[in-house]
């Protein structure tokens, strides 16, 4: 697969309305803007969840994995030309399984697809893993304005 473009933390701020302490992307390659790429979220102890998720065995917590994936399938599409400028909005999952922990110091490798489009709406599918270690799985549904 080719990649035609990685984005940087900066170029994906440019993208996507998400700021800190709530943007969860660290690098996206986009490999068929609009439709398909691959996020990078490296897990550090300094995220504010592990301070109650859980004291002493630190887990991110599955509906932070899920936004980050969200927020993936975000950048991938609002990368294409007839999306650009628009603001994608959580409309739900589906099927969603968490196959595996993700601690501090893993780096989360996240594949989106977005399958559907129809007017509006539309409906991702992604992958999370841990090295080459499954850790959630699911589909996501969004809305555009």
């Amino acid at each position: 697969m080719k990649v035609r473009k990685i984005l940087n933390i900066e170029e994906i701020m440019d993208i996507i309305p998400h700021r800190h302490p709530f943007l969860f992307v660290d690098r996206v390659e986009i490999h068929d803007a609009g439709v398909k790429g691959v996020g990078i979220k490296n897990v550090t102890m300094n995220e504010y969840y592990f301070q109650g998720h859980y004291p002493g065995m630190p887990v991110m917590p599955g509906v932070i994995i899920i936004e980050t994936m969200a927020q993936v399938g975000a950048v991938i599409l609002l990368s294409h030309d007839d999306f650009k400028g628009r603001v994608p909005y959580f409309a739900g999952i589906n099927k969603f399984r968490f196959k595996r922990k993700v601690v501090p110091g893993d780096s989360l490798r996240i594949e989106v697809e977005i399958v559907k489009i129809r007017g509006s709406i539309g409906i991702g599918q992604g992958k999370a893993y841990v090295e080459d270690e499954l850790a959630a799985e699911g589909e996501f549904m969004f809305a555009i304005q």
